[in-house]
């Protein structure tokens, strides 16, 4: 028992701040995830939307907080209470999610890796046993340095993650593991590699056979035809789905007409993202007009995408004096793209070449 306790310590601590610091390094991008499980069709909590961001933070602190605790031995009796209270809600949570198929992506370790709800579901079903495992062998866990040194060390940890926080928020995530990454080819990422592999469907065939319902499977989509069977019906499901690009439902278009591909080839188009302008920071259109007056009179090409509609779009351009037209781009990609609101990048051909927080649009290179 000492050596599982032991064991699952070091496991389920390392995990705790290995997941919190991957949600820490993008908490909007958690706390989008967080409105999806407050939507009216999942848990129906809309009340909650405001302070999604917020809660983001508190809850991803707080893992990165527990798992340090529990490394260090550090107020044992409220570490383990905490961590099993936290495990047993998000595995009901990833069931729940899983069973009704609500949100296909729980977000535990934001886009750095990307789990199924079953996935999900699993996983905490493991961390929910080695938990109980630390809960009833909770005699073995032995503290680690003196009392103040565990005080210091938590207190330590916690600047940290208010500052690592505070930080991703005034600027940008310090590792971006999203589709849109610098250096990605949007064109490139919306397209299926030749290596891709091809769906597998699996073919349910249902036939009345001697008075019995029996359902005969295969791959291969040809009727088995069973003698002196009576065909009810056929059911797909994939065992393979179809491959799915990084990159997709990414379009830009204005007054009905699409304008991807054309922005796409542009050798030098400065782009500024401001998905949403309900909540857009509108100080920042300040310093990104700064860069766009600037990159227009050495020949770059600049537009806007938003999901608000023109007529938004053409107020903020006037109130903020803007000289640049506003396409239309879905939400979820521009959330996708860049974690500020309103952001701006440079892109070469499709290439993403720079992306900054408008807080740092200052920075922004023009050749």
């Amino acid at each position: 028992m000492k050596y599982l306790v032991g064991f699952s310590r070091i496991f389920v601590g390392i995990l705790f701040i290995i997941s919190g610091l991957i949600k820490l390094n993008d908490p909007v991008g958690f706390s989008f995830k967080l409105q999806d499980y407050f939507a009216p069709d999942v848990l129906n909590l809309e009340f909650l939307v405001p302070y999604s961001l917020m809660i983001a933070l508190i809850v991803v602190v707080f893992e990165v907080l527990l798992g340090v605790m529990l490394l260090l031995g550090y107020a044992k009796r409220f570490t383990l209470y905490s961590l099993l209270g936290m495990i047993v809600f998000f595995t009901f949570l990833t069931f729940y999610s899983a069973y009704f198929n609500k949100v296909t992506d729980c977000g535990c370790f934001g886009d750095a890796l990307k789990l199924t709800p079953w996935e999900s579901f699993y996983k905490d079903i493991v961390l929910l046993v080695l938990i109980l495992v630390l809960f009833f062998g909770k005699k073995h866990i032995q503290p680690f340095f003196t009392a103040n040194v565990r005080s210091i060390a938590v207190m330590i940890a916690f600047m940290l993650c208010l500052w690592l926080g505070y930080h991703v928020l005034m600027h940008l995530p310090i590792i971006d593991f999203r589709a849109y990454k610098i250096g990605t080819n949007i064109e490139e990422g919306m397209s299926e590699p030749e290596d891709a592999l091809p769906p597998i469907i699996e073919y349910q065939w249902k036939y009345e056979i001697n008075g019995k319902e029996t359902v005969i499977s295969n791959t291969t989509g040809q009727d088995p035809q069973p003698a002196g069977g009576k065909r009810l019906g056929v059911e797909t499901s994939f065992l393979r789905a179809p491959y799915e690009p990084p990159i997709h439902d990414f379009t830009i278009e204005r007054d009905d007409q699409d304008f991807t591909a054309e922005f796409l080839s542009e050798e030098k188009l400065i782009v500024v993202i401001a998905y949403n302008l309900d909540n857009t920071e509108i100080e920042g259109f300040s310093n990104i007009k700064k860069v766009t007056d600037a990159a227009q009179k050495k020949g770059y090409k600049v537009i806007g995408l938003s999901a608000s509609s023109t007529s938004e779009t053409e107020t903020l351009a006037k109130n903020q004096n803007l000289n640049f037209p506003f396409y239309f781009c879905d939400m979820t990609a521009l959330k996708t793209i860049v974690r500020s609101n309103p952001g701006i990048m440079e892109w070469n051909k499709g290439t993403i070449v720079q992306k900054l927080h408008w807080n740092d649009a200052a920075d922004f290179k023009l050749n």
